[in-house]
């Protein structure tokens, strides 16, 4: 992980600081976080961290293809590594559980949009419903 967002940004002319480090290996950790439960990550190991800093560095770390969002819910998008194989998210409005599932699973969609001349980006796709757990009671 340091070596590839060092060597990123390098080529864009930025340091690789302590602050980027933790960052990154909190979205990766995490697997699917907000910005603030990013913060709350870092400052669990390092309470100099603030939420500009967290905000900053993943717009960066966004811009360097290292992490990625979605909305996964009305709130502030949801960071995730690009460590991780590409794919859908599947969110319950109920309970909240976010599942992820391969991109396969909207193939015949991705399909005729392609056909239509579209590029659907896949991994920022979500899915709203409810889940079996949920839906039983």
């Amino acid at each position: 992980m340091s070596d590839d967002l060092a060597a990123r940004l390098r080529e864009q002319g930025l340091r690789l600081t302590p602050q980027r480090q933790l960052i990154l290996r909190a979205v990766e950790d995490l697997r699917h976080a907000t910005p603030d439960e990013v913060l709350a990550h870092v400052q669990s190991q390092v309470s100099s961290v603030n939420a500009s800093t967290v905000y900053r560095t993943l717009e960066v770390l966004e811009e360097l293809g290292l992490v990625r969002h979605t909305h996964l819910s009305d709130r502030a998008p949801t960071y995730h590594s690009t460590l991780e194989h590409e794919h859908v998210h599947v969110v319950c409005r109920r309970c909240h559980t976010v599942s992820s599932y391969d991109p396969d699973l909207v193939a015949p969609v991705v399909a005729t949009l392609a056909d239509d001349g579209f590029t659907v980006d896949v991994g920022h796709l979500a899915i709203f419903g409810t889940c079996a757990d949920c839906a039983g009671t």
